[in-house]
């Protein structure tokens, strides 16, 4: 579905405000909770413990990797969605990998018409490497409301 400049700005902004308060900026790589190492706003791909980024660098990675996101939410999810629907499955999108949500229940009941049902899905995805972990609980929470417009 090719959307307006004016839609893209609308979820866009609300993706990257979401992504960039959740994963925080770290311009060194670190190792995350579960010993990812991570750098900038929660970027995995590639990452070496040692590695470090400039602003600039970590703002483009975040651009490419919500166009990305995106992407996979157009490919999978064929159910409406308004700007807060859309910038919460682009900020899962981006936590989760375009696999795991292509393939999960979440998208599954979100395309059967089951709002309600498929936002809340993102309520179940806490666990890191077996790991109940506060901030994505905290996250999720935050995702699953913005899925259902409520504030």
């Amino acid at each position: 579905m090719a959307l307006t400049n004016k839609q893209r700005a609308g979820w866009c902004a609300i993706a990257v405000t979401m992504v960039a308060s959740f994963e925080g900026l770290r311009q060194k790589a670190y190792a995350d909770p579960v010993g990812i190492p991570t750098i900038c706003f929660g970027e995995t791909k590639g990452v070496r413990l040692g590695q470090s980024a400039t602003l600039e660098q970590c703002k483009g990675m975040l651009a490419a990797s919500l166009q990305l996101a995106n992407h996979a939410v157009d490919d999978c999810i064929r159910a409406p969605l308004p700007d807060y629907r859309r910038a919460a499955l682009v900020s899962f999108t981006y936590n989760v990998g375009r696999e795991a949500m292509c393939g999960s229940t979440m998208a599954r009941k979100l395309n059967a018409g089951d709002i309600e049902g498929g936002c809340d899905e993102m309520l179940r995805w806490t666990l890191a490497k077996g790991i109940r972990l506060p901030g994505l609980v905290k996250r999720r929470a935050v995702e699953r409301n913005m899925c259902l417009g409520v504030t």
